[in-house]
């Protein structure tokens, strides 16, 4: 088996039970992602997850818009925004890390969308590159200048993580067996690989 040195981190992408089937936005065949992820860490010195962390109140929920439905899309802040079911409320089951992860092998979490005005997709920054995570300082300050990524779900959160990994110029590999998307709209997820691949993400 391939072990990777500290200059290579695998980061997992909001591994949590409401994007896994029964949650309130599963992804199809997200629990497959749990797997993969188990089977790999064991290949990486560093592992770091990241975490949908939301407000009750967060404007990306369809029920801060009466009259609106999950899939709609609004602006918000400025920004075209998906509406989402209620998900990943910090605190709840739903946010919580999958519990047939091994977690143990998890060096630190990084929470997102905390701010209830704006969504936050990737384990960098928000959506509005308003709000900074700490996840590049923390990266650069081990020594790290590559990143494996892996989650849910490849046409959004993934997308966003690899795409500013990428910005931060960060090496970046995504693990696709190790993926699922969303595929609100057919083609979506073909068009989410393309642009990380356009970014210079290798496609494994």
């Amino acid at each position: 088996m391939q072990r990777y040195d500290q200059t290579v981190a695998l980061i997992l992408v909001d591994l949590q039970n409401d994007f896994l089937p029964g949650g309130a936005l599963a992804v199809a065949d997200g629990d497959a992602t749990v797997r993969f992820a188990n089977g790999i860490m064991g290949q990486y010195h560093r592992v770091l997850a990241t975490q949908d962390w939301h407000p009750a109140d967060h404007r990306s929920f369809s029920r801060a818009w009466p009259g609106r439905s999950p899939g709609e899309v609004v602006e918000l802040e400025g920004l075209p925004q998906v509406l989402w079911p209620v998900h990943c409320v910090q605190g709840s089951p739903g946010a919580q890390f999958a519990a047939d992860l091994d977690q143990s092998r998890i060096e630190a979490v990084f929470q997102k969308g905390q701010d209830p005005a704006i969504d936050s997709y990737s384990g960098f920054f928000d959506n509005g590159y308003r709000r900074d995570t700490g996840l590049a300082a923390w990266l650069r300050e081990r020594g790290v200048h590559e990143v494996h990524i892996l989650g849910l779900a490849t046409d959004y959160c993934v997308k966003a993580t690899a795409l500013d990994a990428r910005k931060e110029g960060f090496a970046v590999t995504l693990l696709q067996e190790g993926c699922r998307g969303v595929e609100l709209a057919p083609g979506n997820i073909a068009r989410a690989l393309a642009e990380m691949h356009d970014a210079g993400v290798l496609l494994a």
